[in-house]
Parts: structure tokens; C-alpha cells; sequence
């Protein structure tokens, strides 16, 4: 069972829009799949399903280096469009 994204965003329509950059900076091209690809990477046991058993530091650290990165491809995009502008 997939649980529900309950983030709110300001702009509903960028969702899409920012699946795509989650997919992106985890190295997939499934959004959902981002959390497990970087769980892999950093050597989290992440499982579809229940994962009551995951420290929050565990859980923290695939949050954080997905989130840091999308911040930091944010930013990039945002100096490029600056720099052309």
C-alpha cells in the first residue's frame, strides 16, 4: 500500500514538476522508486511497506540527502537562469 504524499506546496500545479526532480537527483526515472534508490545508495534497509523498525537517524538521512539534493539542483537551475538572463 503507497502512502500518501501529505507535503503541502504552494504551487499545486509544480507537483509534477517536482516528482521529476525527485526521480532526477535519486538516479531514476520512477519518483517513487527516489526514496528507495537513495536509501540503496547509502546503505538504509528502506522496504516498500512497514518500516516501524528504522531509526529516525535512518530515516532522516535518506529524507535529508533527497531533499538536500533537490535544494541544491534548485539553486543550480535558479544561478543558470540568472546567468542567461
Amino acid at each position: 500500500m503507497a502512502r500518501r504524499n501529505r507535503n503541502k506546496i504552494l504551487v499545486p500545479e509544480a507537483r509534477q514538476e517536482l516528482d521529476q526532480l525527485k526521480a532526477k537527483v535519486a538516479g531514476t526515472t520512477n519518483p517513487e522508486q527516489a526514496k528507495y534508490e537513495v536509501a540503496e545508495e547509502i546503505g538504509v534497509p528502506l522496504k516498500e511497506g512497514y518500516n516501524g523498525k528504522l531509526t529516525s537517524e535512518q530515516a532522516g538521512k535518506v529524507g535529508g540527502r533527497l531533499g538536500g539534493n533537490m535544494v541544491k539542483e534548485l539553486v543550480r537551475m535558479a544561478q543558470e537562469n540568472l546567468r542567461n538572463q
